[in-house]
């Protein structure tokens, strides 16, 4: 048994203290490494670290300001159209009050 050292940062699992413990409760030597083992695993695989994290919250950050933008430019858009309806109703209006001497 040794300790064990998650890949990304400072997690560590210490699978001879676990391991250690699993006997003392009664567990075989050959299932407490194998428990021990398949914790040290897990928590090397699953568990989100802080740099992790921080990599998540840059990338929403940058993903909630690219929809910012996206929103911007939407309204920007509607805004256009909504105006260039209402010129062509205004102008619609017009002519037809020409034609019938409105």
């Amino acid at each position: 048994m040794r300790k064990k050292m998650a890949t990304h940062s400072a997690i560590i699992f210490d699978t001879l203290q676990y391991s250690k413990r699993l006997r003392e409760a009664g567990f075989s030597q050959k299932q407490a490494e194998v428990q021990a083992e398949v914790i040290a695993e897990i928590v090397e695989d699953k568990v989100a670290t802080k740099r992790d994290l921080e990599e998540l919250r840059i990338a929403l950050k940058r993903d909630i300001e690219e929809l910012r933008r996206d929103m911007k430019e939407l309204e920007y858009r509607m805004t256009v159209k909504i105006g260039s309806m209402f010129g062509i109703g205004i102008a619609v209006l017009i002519v037809l009050m020409k034609i019938f001497h409105i």
